[in-house]
């Protein structure tokens, strides 16, 4: 790789023996994947954060390079955790986990990493600008980073996640360079796709036919600029990168390279896929009926204006099953402030924020069978946390909460 002086002193350790690793861990990558050299990055999005996935080997890994002084340059910022760190408690989270939990927060705090705790980092303010190259980690922040928003990453490993925020440097490959954002799958929407269950539903499929290409939906037809259709890219983005491995995708005359950009994007598709009808792919997503011990919403995290449209759904009903509505701290605080969390509390549900259902040690507290409002909870909760899913949409499962039991 061709290496700049400052990317020279860093590998030569004139940084510290904390940024001299991050670089090797960047130029390893470089070379695997062909890269010429380095691209500034704006930000990180650091991912690998729960002990439930990383552990005690995890947590040491990074305070052996927290302990080398690895600082972040750039803004970055983490990926859920394990636990909500007001609400541990109320959630049933063993006390050792949590605690292990605050550890590994802590180590990545001492490298100058905020504790955001976020999958939807854009709902806060981290709102990268078109063709801006940044270095976030989670798959379904990725695609909206890349597709909405028109910024470039690929979808960063925590590792060079971290890298990449102590340097503020990533290898220039994947989705950084204009060739590899060509759409390779023209997808034909023919049928109605409206709420934010039809695009997770359509992304569910789609994911599985592209892996992980770069679809390019034609007939599609959303207002970019309502919360609700905000919701809808996030739903539809977050099924494909979990069906499949979709980091950014194009939707005609809507998302911004496809707007402006659209010629050349266009130059390499070679597959063209049409869907008709959606509800064989709803039929593969749901499951018969049964007794439920939670309902989980938010993954992605909500927005506060779901969460206001979820406190309308519930109104005055009190609710038989637990119900999580997992969101960052910073859009909870709005809820307090808006009497939204004494509303689904009072209702017998809790607005969680740090974490995730399928990173949050769901196992350990018992719940195994679990209402979802997305694509994305559907495929990881069965292989991550081994639960029987019901997958609807969000009005269904508050419905479920309220009856504590999913109706096929």
């Amino acid at each position: 790789m061709r290496l700049s002086e400052e990317e020279k002193d860093f590998i030569a350790g004139k940084q510290g023996p904390g940024a001299r690793r991050a670089m090797e861990i960047l130029v390893a990558l470089g070379k695997v994947f062909h890269a010429d050299r380095m691209v500034a990055v704006s930000s990180a999005q650091i991912a690998g954060v729960s002990y439930r996935n990383i552990g005690d080997a995890g947590l040491d890994f990074l305070s052996d390079w927290a302990g080398m002084g690895a600082t972040a340059r750039i803004p970055a910022f983490m990926n859920p955790a394990g636990i909500d760190r007001v609400l541990w408690r109320e959630m049933c989270i063993p006390a050792h986990f949590a605690d292990r939990q605050c550890a590994i927060i802590h180590q990545l705090e001492r490298m100058g990493v905020q504790d955001t705790l976020t999958c939807t980092p854009y709902h806060i303010g981290h709102t990268p600008e078109p063709n801006q190259h940044i270095a976030w980690s989670e798959s379904s922040a990725v695609s909206y980073a890349n597709s909405v928003l028109g910024a470039r990453t690929n979808r960063e490993g925590g590792p060079s996640a971290l890298a990449a925020a102590i340097t503020g440097r990533v290898p220039e490959c994947g989705l950084h360079l204009d060739e590899n954002r060509r759409a390779t799958h023209h997808i034909i929407v023919k049928c109605a796709i409206e709420t934010p269950a039809d695009y997770s539903a359509l992304g569910y499929h789609i994911g599985k036919i592209v892996g992980a290409g770069v679809p390019f939906f034609e007939g599609l037809k959303i207002d970019a600029n309502s919360w609700k259709s905000q919701t809808c890219f996030k739903a539809l983005g977050a099924a494909m990168a979990a069906s499949g491995a979709v980091a950014l995708y194009h939707i005609d005359g809507i998302t911004p390279e496809a707007v402006h950009n659209r010629k050349d994007i266009l130059s390499d598709m070679k597959e063209s896929h049409t869907v008709s009808d959606i509800d064989d792919i709803r039929k593969a997503l749901s499951k018969s009926g049964g007794k439920l011990d939670l309902v989980a919403l938010g993954c992605p995290h909500v927005s506060l204006d779901e969460l206001k449209n979820i406190a309308g759904l519930i109104g005055d009903d009190r609710l038989k099953t637990p119900l999580w509505i997992t969101t960052s701290k910073q859009i909870r605080h709005e809820a307090d402030a808006a009497g939204i969390t004494t509303h689904i509390k009072n209702a017998g549900g809790l607005i969680i924020a740090d974490t995730c259902m399928v990173v949050a040690p769901l196992d350990q507290i018992g719940y195994h069978n679990i209402a979802v409002d997305s694509a994305k909870a559907a495929c990881y909760l069965p292989s991550h946390q081994g639960a029987h899913v019901y997958w609807g949409s969000t009005e269904q499962c508050i419905d479920a909460a309220r009856r504590g039991q999913w109706i096929s």
